[in-house]
């Protein structure tokens, strides 16, 4: 894909890559999600914002395949990727910039506007929780509405220590994953990438071993009681059928100060891929109200 790289080295000695795609005054800067995935499920954005005259930055955080991948448990701490995403920005010269955050990139732009909001002109939350106890509940009541003998099924194998078993995940994928993930027919190429790429001690360490459980590092974190300190304009977005809870994304936007929700009626976790029409298009008509003073609350 055609952009300009660039390699950022952190404090701690480590190095992060970073892409720079299209030309304007619109700044980008893109949070992945996982935690441990790539930037490659996102590569679509291309495609929709930068003909829009909108700059976008894709960024792969450290331990993911782009960047260094140093085997240290104690750096696998959302605080410390938070403090990372600033030295990106510094790194890249980035000010009065927007920052958007999909599902774990999500609840880190959460922590980095909290943080580093003077930066920020725009913020752009996706398929994300601000409680990871609401959103286990969510799992739990999602995994709840699956097929009884789909249900037993999984409960034997995951009793017998064979959650990654071939059967296993079709189980999980054709009855959740094709619902709740990506509504496509087949997986987008883009996708299979950064899945296969996927940084399995990150993931184990912040979310945990279980499947429709967080029982790792981030179980307990919630930023409920500190949304309404983020006075930044904020869009908040996702699919009605993400596995993430709509009326929860509702709700955050209602307590940012300064936000708009939408629900793409299609869309899953993977809206970008699944509804993107509609799903870019809000993003753009966010972008360009707030820079154009005209952005409203909707």
């Amino acid at each position: 894909m055609a952009g300009q790289s660039k390699i950022i080295r952190l404090a701690n000695g480590y190095h992060v890559w970073t892409r720079k795609a299209g030309e304007g005054p619109i700044k980008v800067l893109l949070l992945h999600g996982g935690p441990g995935l790539t930037h490659e499920y996102l590569e679509n954005f291309q495609d929709f914002l930068v003909p829009e005259g909108i700059e976008i930055y894709f960024y792969e955080q450290l331990g993911s395949y782009f960047s260094d991948q140093p085997n240290d448990p104690d750096l696998w701490t959302i605080e410390r990727f938070c403090n990372e995403v600033e030295e990106v920005r510094v790194g890249l010269g980035l000010d009065d910039f927007y920052l958007y955050g999909h599902s774990w990139g999500g609840m880190l732009a959460i922590e980095y506007a909290l943080k580093y909001g003077e930066s920020l002109k725009g913020l752009i939350i996706s398929s994300t929780t601000a409680s990871m106890k609401l959103w286990d509940k969510h799992l739990l009541e999602l995994r709840d509405s699956l097929p009884s003998e789909v249900i037993e099924r999984m409960e034997v194998l995951e009793q017998l220590g064979k959650t990654m078993t071939e059967e296993y995940h079709e189980l999980s994928w054709n009855f959740f994953g094709r619902k709740y993930i990506c509504r496509l027919e087949s997986m987008p190429e883009a996708v299979m990438r950064s899945e296969a790429r996927i940084n399995e001690q990150i993931i184990e360490i912040l979310l945990g071993t279980a499947t429709f459980e967080v029982n790792g590092r981030l179980k307990d974190w919630d930023r409920w009681d500190v949304l309404q300190d983020i006075y930044i304009p904020s869009l908040v977005i996702t699919g009605r059928f993400d596995n993430m809870r709509a009326a929860e994304i509702e709700e955050m936007a209602r307590l940012l100060p300064i936000s708009r929700s939408a629900i793409c009626e299609n869309g899953s976790h993977l809206t970008m891929w699944d509804e993107p029409e509609s799903y870019f298009q809000h993003i753009i008509t966010f972008l360009k109200d707030v820079e154009s003073g005209s952005f409203e609350l909707r």
